[in-house]
């Protein structure tokens, strides 16, 4: 079956709210993980890891940073109106050149309130390195889901990226329905957070710390980090009965060359991606290879992941051939960095490039991640959450996690 074909109803499980973990553990690393392979389940604790993965294993982080998007204006009138800041303009090459802008900046945003924003512009003032700044927001045009909005700022020597940390707020999922607490600025990151850009973390990530790492380097159990800033579109639901009807939100990432050749040396040992984000940056680059070589002398800007490409082609070519195709394209075009968009949806019938396998979180029914756990364990999936619920795993954000190795084919 194509994947097209997948009505999102047969992805459904029941989640009491009583099993959605709204705050962390203290400890990062004492979080439990359920592990499947070979059909078997059984659980342990992060803290487990390195003696659960084989030598040689090489684990993939996304070391993206969740910014601080939300920015609440309050009108003279005493009414707020909150303004989320999605993405940037299109007229930006990528998220950390629009972070960079200084004076203004153009963002793709929601807004809250919407109806009561009435006048041209709207200001809020909050203070940076002991300077009064003001922020200004002005409505430039309205889309079909969101609004471009214009922002300026008085302190014209700031980026932008400074002007969210200032003033902005952390935008926690909406089914935590909290807002965010002085805390949730360390635990709602990576301990290995880079790059200013997500609105939402790489959860499987955050039961990592910075001692773990190192005892996996002990057990010769390597990492290495790609970037793929999350966008508003992971917390999307799929609303349409079957998945042809939906659309992929496209998300930007961001991988270095020294990666793309780790990865191509380390085909031969297990490769495990921390997290759905790292999963669909690194098989991303798969299809990238694969286009390289369909289209000669494709550009840069043409150079993107259509969500259903990877079930439309007849393409057999094997990962070194593909990873080598990327590696010459990049080395002809003097990238040292590859910077670009997908918008790749991996569903039951997929068939996997790169990785071994999966450390994720439990994600919520009716998802298209939970359509990615299906695309590596089949219907087992439905077993391991139910082994999840019924043994007290507790689920999303700041929930517990899963090891799924890929199916044998």
């Amino acid at each position: 079956m194509h994947p097209k074909d997948l009505s999102i109803l047969d992805f459904t499980y029941e989640l009491p709210d009583e099993k959605i973990a709204r705050y962390p553990l203290e400890e990062r690393d004492q979080s439990k993980l359920l592990i499947y392979q070979n059909k078997k389940i059984s659980s342990s604790t992060y803290h487990e890891l390195p003696s659960l993965l084989p030598p040689k294993t090489l684990l993939v982080f996304n070391n993206t940073k969740v910014v601080e998007a939300r920015l609440y204006f309050q009108k003279a009138s005493g009414s707020t109106i909150e303004i989320f800041c999605l993405e940037p303009d299109d007229r930006y090459a990528d998220i950390t050149t629009a972070m960079l802008q200084k004076d203004q900046v153009y963002w793709k945003c929601m807004i809250g309130g919407a109806k009561k924003w009435k006048e041209n512009a709207i200001s809020l003032s909050f203070t940076y390195k002991n300077q009064t700044v003001i922020l200004t927001a002005e409505k430039k045009e309205q889309k079909n889901d969101h609004y471009i909005i214009s922002f300026h700022w008085t302190v014209p020597d700031i980026s932008f990226a400074e002007v969210l940390h200032a003033a902005g707020n952390l935008p926690l999922p909406p089914y935590m329905n909290r807002e965010a607490e002085t805390n949730d600025l360390e635990r709602y990151q990576t301990v290995y957070a880079k790059h200013d850009g997500s609105v939402a973390a790489p959860t499987a990530g955050l039961h990592f710390t910075t001692t773990l790492l190192s005892r996996l380097e002990a057990a010769d159990i390597h990492t290495s980090f790609v970037t793929l800033h999350v966008g508003a579109g992971t917390f999307k639901p799929v609303k349409a009965e079957v998945m042809q009807d939906h659309a992929m939100h496209a998300e930007f990432i961001d991988v270095g060359i020294d990666t793309i050749e780790l990865l191509k040396n380390s085909i031969s040992n297990p490769i495990i991606a921390v997290g759905t984000t790292s999963l669909r940056t690194l098989e991303s680059l798969y299809w990238l290879g694969i286009l390289i070589l369909r289209v000669k002398n494709i550009s840069p800007n043409e150079l993107t992941i259509d969500q259903w490409l990877p079930y439309e082609t007849d393409e057999r070519t094997d990962t070194v051939t593909a990873l080598d195709a990327l590696l010459n394209w990049m080395k002809s075009n003097g990238l040292s960095r590859l910077i670009t968009k997908t918008s790749i949806i991996i569903a039951p019938g997929y068939r996997f490039r790169i990785i071994s396998g999966l450390i994720t979180n439990f994600h919520q029914p009716q998802s298209t991640l939970l359509l990615l756990v299906a695309a590596i364990t089949g219907n087992d999936w439905k077993d391991i959450y139910h082994y999840a619920l019924t043994q007290e795993f507790r689920f999303l954000s700041y929930g517990d996690g899963s090891l799924l190795w890929c199916k044998k084919e």
